[in-house]
């Protein structure tokens, strides 16, 4: 891989990590206001869905065919890419703590390494292992050190659900995929997972519930229309994130491109500092920089040569 294509992996994944992170901060004024998550995230998904649309059409003109062919990487995209994480995550958090659930979800890198580790029988090399251990040091950090405790398990079963949910999403999003645009695969999720997620919420699984009031934004220091943070999030904190998470993946590997995927927790950290005046610690600061430094180890791995055949004896 060149270093110019890595280096637009890395932007890409830059774009998808902050965009992501603005959804905490859009989302809670409406989940305080009377928004059940599950009917939330189903209109998030459609909305975002619909906004790629036109870019999934311009992409495929002519080639509709090659939707046809990357019909199970679609499937899986929108079905356990996003609704079952989504599903499972808020399954979750509605017996454990938010900090707890995110820390397990967010283990989805160790599971792509170990899954790698096992199927290779290839031990991962000393700067990948080194990363994993900076990357979950910082994560603990940045979501706080009491997010380990004793909790139902139930509520624990569910988050690691999340997390092979997500480990997948990122396994789909680094394939070829049969040569479908990433844009294609985010947006065809996307129309995919809203019914699976609104069948999910009309089966009473998950509370499905919403309000059409007037919500609070910065800090309630404003108030706005209920779609405003809905919209926000659709196309900034879903159909960008996702489609640029997927071109992301793409060009860097499911691997790194999950790693670098951790930094979505300190950009949602920073957006609720700014946005919503939560605090921001030292602490916290310094996870973001264990992070970061866990990513560099593991985009520091050189691919491993393969053997040179042996000259045959004369």
């Amino acid at each position: 891989m060149g270093v110019g294509s890595k280096s637009a992996g890395l932007i890409a994944a830059a774009v998808s990590f902050i965009s992501f992170g603005t959804s905490g901060a859009f989302v809670k004024p409406l989940l305080e206001a009377g928004w059940s998550p599950a009917a939330a995230v189903t209109v998030r998904a459609f909305t975002a869905g619909l906004v790629l649309l036109p870019f999934v059409v311009f992409s495929l003109r002519g080639r509709w065919d090659l939707l046809w062919q990357a019909r199970w990487p679609v499937l899986g995209m929108g079905v356990v890419g996003v609704a079952a994480t989504q599903v499972l995550y808020f399954a979750a958090i509605s017996r454990i703590p938010v900090a707890t659930a995110l820390l397990i979800e967010f283990l989805a890198p160790l599971l792509l390494v170990g899954f790698a580790w096992a199927v290779s029988g290839r031990t991962p090399a000393p700067v990948v292992l080194i990363g994993s251990l900076l990357a979950i040091g910082g994560l603990v950090l940045v979501i706080g050190p009491g997010a380990i405790q004793a909790v139902d398990p139930i509520g624990v079963v569910a988050a690691f659900g999340a997390a092979i949910a997500c480990a997948v999403y990122f396994a789909i999003a680094g394939r070829p995929n049969n040569g479908l645009p990433p844009v294609a695969l985010a947006g065809a999720g996307m129309l995919l997972a809203a019914p699976v997620l609104a069948v999910v919420g009309a089966t009473g699984l998950l509370p499905f519930t919403a309000t059409f009031g007037d919500v609070p934004l910065f800090d309630g220091q404003t108030a706005t229309a209920w779609w405003v943070p809905l919209l926000v999030v659709a196309v900034i904190g879903t159909a960008l994130a996702y489609a640029t998470g997927i071109t992301a993946s793409g060009i860097l590997g499911s691997r790194l491109g999950s790693f670098v995927a951790l930094l979505e927790v300190v950009s949602a950290s920073l957006f609720a500092w700014l946005l919503l005046g939560e605090g921001l610690t030292l602490l916290q600061l310094s996870g973001g920089l264990l992070i970061v430094g866990g990513i560099a180890a593991v985009r520091a791995e050189r691919p491993v040569e393969p053997a040179a055949p042996a000259l045959a004896q004369a």
